[in-house]
């Protein structure tokens, strides 16, 4: 018996179109007024951050929630994800598995989706999620394209689905209270900002590699999926059978676009965080970088800045992982994970004196996103911060790429009078593994106004 989406597939129907009854538990009967209290989750994407970060550190920690299904491209992985989870319950058929993310998405015993996959695999995930109006987790860099990220943005808007960036940094309380003691006042009138990422964690620049027959365990071609087809090398997708190493697609920009927008996500967070423009983009990017050379090409060194139309200043550059808040009473600089120094001790002293803002007891990014579902308040970090996030960090991608200055035209929507830089804004992506009418949906968004 065909399952419904195949049947969907075939009669030419969107999932939008074909399922008319709610997939979910309505956000009204969830946590304490829901018969089970317990929302189900649906992991799509079963690598090492799904595992370590997602799963031991975050869903399998909190009894509201439960996960009930996995899926993944590599059946080593998802199998191996299979078993985590069923040891943790107890129970040798906790979970359900999944070769394809739709099917899993389709499930109504899944209430909410957290998508731990490839970057470039974000946005049609979540897309297909918004549209049966499932809450959606996702993880950070959220695109790899402006005008995919600007895609799913639209489509969260229109299906009004709880969402969150996963990213955990505004969760660690030291960094929470700079942030908190920024907004208070302990700096006085900000004068800028400088943000530091680490160098790459997964090795030296890698040079071409010769094609290598697929493992049996890798369905490649839909671990590609909006990817266009290219021959298969391990340094390409991940280590075989084994989710401890860093992926090379981390360093390649088919999939990727880098440090500049993965650590960058988080740190850029706090950053906006801090000096309160989390919907705002800067009226300026300028600076440098240089691109690595070979399979992997993402960048590997940059340094930027960046100037808002009041005339504030941000600095962005791959050093050490950092966030620095300059004003005109010194400054305060938290390092990753914990360590904050200042130019005034006393400075540090007054991060605990109160304000007008509170943010400690901040909760974990899960079960901020689970508290979410549940009042249908918005999550701390709601996928439009993230798009902003994403949207400064590829704005500097641009610069680097380029090597010039560029302007941004917040009322249009893209760069003042720069044909070469707008045309970045966008990229073509094949329509395979993914529902024809999310595919329309994202086509809406990938015409480039050139002038």
């Amino acid at each position: 018996m065909e399952n419904r989406r195949s049947f969907i597939r075939k009669s030419g129907m969107g999932i939008a179109a074909a399922i008319t009854a709610p997939t979910i538990i309505p956000a009204s009967v969830l946590g304490q007024n829901a018969p089970s209290k317990v929302i189900t989750i649906g992991m799509v994407g079963a690598g090492r951050q799904a595992v370590h970060a997602n799963l031991n550190n975050g869903f399998l920690n909190i009894k509201k929630c439960r996960v009930v299904a996995v899926n993944d491209v590599d059946t080593w992985r998802m199998e191996n994800c299979e078993a985590v989870v069923n040891e943790n319950y107890g129970s040798s058929n906790a979970v359900k598995k999944y070769d394809d993310y739709r099917d899993l998405i389709a499930d109504k015993g899944v209430d909410a989706i957290m998508c731990s996959t490839t970057d470039h695999w974000h946005v049609p995930v979540g897309i297909t999620a918004a549209m049966v109006g499932k809450p959606i987790c996702m993880e950070k860099a959220l695109s790899i394209s402006f005008n995919h990220s600007k895609a799913l943005i639209e489509a969260v808007k229109a299906h009004k689905v709880a969402n969150r960036l996963d990213s955990e940094f505004r969760s660690i309380d030291a960094m929470a209270k700079v942030a908190q003691g920024v907004r208070n006042g302990v700096l006085g009138k900000l004068t800028g900002v400088t943000v530091g990422v680490p160098k790459e964690l997964n090795g030296a620049t890698i040079g071409a590699q010769k094609t290598m027959p697929v493992p049996k365990e890798l369905n490649y071609d839909m671990w590609l999926g909006p990817a266009f087809e290219t021959p298969y090398t391990l340094k390409r997708v991940h280590d075989s059978k084994n989710i401890r190493s860093r992926p090379g697609w981390l360093r390649i920009h088919d999939y990727c676009n880098g440090m500049i927008t993965n650590w960058g996500a988080h740190l850029w967070d706090i950053a906006l965080w801090g000096i309160d423009r989390e919907y705002e983009m800067p009226l300026s990017v300028e600076g440098s970088g240089e691109f690595g050379k070979g399979l992997w090409n993402t960048l590997e060194r940059f340094e930027l800045k960046y100037t808002y139309k009041d005339g504030f200043t941000a600095s962005y550059k791959i050093d050490k992982p950092y966030v620095r808040f300059e004003g005109e009473k010194g400054w305060l600089q938290i390092i990753y994970p914990k360590k904050t120094h200042a130019s005034d001790p006393a400075l540090i002293k007054a991060l605990d004196e109160p304000g007008k803002f509170d943010f400690s007891g901040t909760l974990s990014d899960k079960d901020d996103f689970l508290r979410s579902i549940e009042t249908g308040k918005p999550s701390l970090e709601p996928l439009e911060v993230g798009h902003n996030v994403y949207a400064i960090c590829y704005m500097g991608l641009c610069c680097a790429t380029l090597g010039r200055k560029l302007t941004w035209d917040s009322a249009a929507g893209r760069f003042a009078d720069d044909n070469a830089a707008n045309a970045m804004l966008s990229r073509p992506f094949r329509d395979k593994w993914i529902n024809r009418d999310v595919a329309d949906w994202m086509h809406k968004f990938q015409s480039v106004p050139l002038k």
